[in-house]
């Protein structure tokens, strides 16, 4: 299936949301990063970092320490080749503690509908197991 390209409508910002939901949730960071371009910059929390190689870095590092990681994003706003998502996901770690974390991405496309930018705002809650509401 060919990627949603910019400039997005409703409809395609919309896939492009749930593509990257998918990919997510796979917690394959090869997959994830095959998303994005070679030299793509990335803010998460407080790391700065540019390219596939440290994203997928980055991945594998996340979610050795988040464990039975789950995922929702929604759409929040789009124009010609930017998109923003609120998402909040859930993850316990080793210790069995549970989180759901809440944010903000903003997201820039290029032409070929790979994400040449990505910077998020990110910020962590304990919860109980019964708190839980994804996965």
């Amino acid at each position: 299936m060919r990627p949603p390209l910019p400039p997005f409508t409703s409809e395609t910002a919309h896939q492009k949301v749930q593509i990257a939901e998918a990919a997510w949730n796979s917690r394959d960071p090869e997959r994830v990063a095959a998303a994005y371009t070679e030299d793509s910059e990335w803010r998460n929390r407080g790391e700065f970092f540019t390219g596939r190689a440290a994203i997928i870095g980055f991945l594998r590092r996340k979610w050795e320490r988040e464990l039975g990681y789950v995922l929702k994003k929604e759409l929040w706003a789009f124009t010609d080749n930017r998109i923003a998502v609120r998402f909040e996901y859930e993850w316990h770690d080793q210790a069995g503690q549970w989180y759901r974390a809440h944010g903000n991405e903003n997201w820039e496309f290029n032409a070929e509908g790979l994400m040449a930018r990505r910077f998020a705002s990110i910020n962590d809650q304990p919860i109980t197991p019964a708190e839980r509401r994804l996965g």
